[in-house]
């Protein structure tokens, strides 16, 4: 192994949240998991315990779902980020707490030119979640990747933007349902969902990541700066790990994103995030439950960056 890796898995391997520790282990690494013994640790790690306390009765945090960064909805995503066991009871109630919002009859979606204008990356990550935690029969969940399915633009992703032109859509909107619809294939079995995550992931494919069609230009420099959480916003980071889970790092129309990657290395093999969309705890401006990091090195985005060099083949 690479020196310089060697000493950012060796970090990560002496995180003190015990999901960081078995995700390098077995992601980085490539050991084998034992279920039980790494279900009990994992729950026992402070942020996993963090985001977990306050629940209430009907699944939720008292606060609407989609609270920033507060709500059951991303408190689920970052708990099926940080390997929460499937069918844990807590993380169910949660899940069950935001499909019933998802699903009420009071959300509706726009039109543009017979095109939804939907806030996907919403039903994205809940239905990337919900599939992660062994939810993938419930009618609910069936509904979230049906309404994706429907609302996807002819050009493979969605959008929002009631300015739109129709002829584009949002790569922030479009990339949790990509990982959504994949999670939901990989449950079911699902052709419709796994050829609409195809369709999406062929659309950041074609602009390799972050490159507009005509010019090759970037398109947005802010979405080379990796992040995390990254919540609902895009970067190239998440789009590669999102390919990674569907078998697409090594294709070759994402090297430019992966060059961009290792170019923003540290020294010690590290990565640090370049930008960040939560406040810490204290905060009552977009707080978060956990503090990722604001300085120095990060775990996870360190961690998910040798996720995707590990799965395209570039890993030392």
């Amino acid at each position: 192994m690479d020196p310089r890796t060697h000493s950012a898995v060796t970090w990560l391997l002496s995180s003190d949240e015990p999901a960081i520790r078995l995700l390098t282990r077995r992601d980085v690494l490539g050991a084998p998991a034992d279920a039980d013994t790494d279900a009990g640790l994992v729950l026992a790690g402070a942020k996993v315990t963090a985001l977990l306390s306050g629940q209430l009765g009907d699944g939720g945090f008292g606060v609407r779902p989609y609270r920033k960064w507060t709500g059951a909805h991303w408190r689920l995503v970052s708990l099926v980020e940080l390997a929460i066991p499937p069918c844990e009871p807590r993380a169910v109630a949660a899940a069950s707490h935001v499909l019933a919002w998802l699903t009420s009859p009071d959300r509706s979606v726009p039109q543009l030119g017979g095109l939804a204008l939907s806030h996907a990356s919403i039903e994205g990550n809940a239905l990337a979640a919900c599939c992660r935690l062994g939810l993938a029969a419930d009618p609910r969940v069936r509904s979230l990747a049906g309404a994706l399915i429907t609302w996807q633009w002819p050009d493979g992703g969605w959008n929002c933007d009631r300015a739109a032109t129709g002829r584009r859509s949002s790569f922030h909107e479009s990339l949790a349902p990509a990982w959504g619809l994949h999670e939901y294939w990989r449950a079911t079995g699902d052709t419709a969902a796994r050829d609409a995550a195809g369709r999406a992931a062929e659309l950041f494919l074609e602009h390799r990541l972050f490159r507009g069609l005509a010019s090759g230009q970037v398109i947005n420099r802010a979405w080379l700066a990796p992040h995390y959480p990254p919540y609902w916003h895009y970067d190239i980071l998440q789009a590669l790990l999102v390919l990674s889970r569907m078998g697409k790092a090594g294709d070759p129309r994402a090297s430019d994103a992966l060059d961009e990657l290792e170019r923003r290395r540290l020294p010690d093999g590290r990565w640090q995030a370049d930008g960040y969309w939560w406040q810490p705890p204290p905060s009552t401006i977009t707080p978060e439950v956990v503090d990722w990091g604001r300085s120095g090195p990060s775990e996870m985005v360190t961690l998910n960056a040798l996720r995707v060099l590990r799965a395209a083949g570039r890993l030392t």
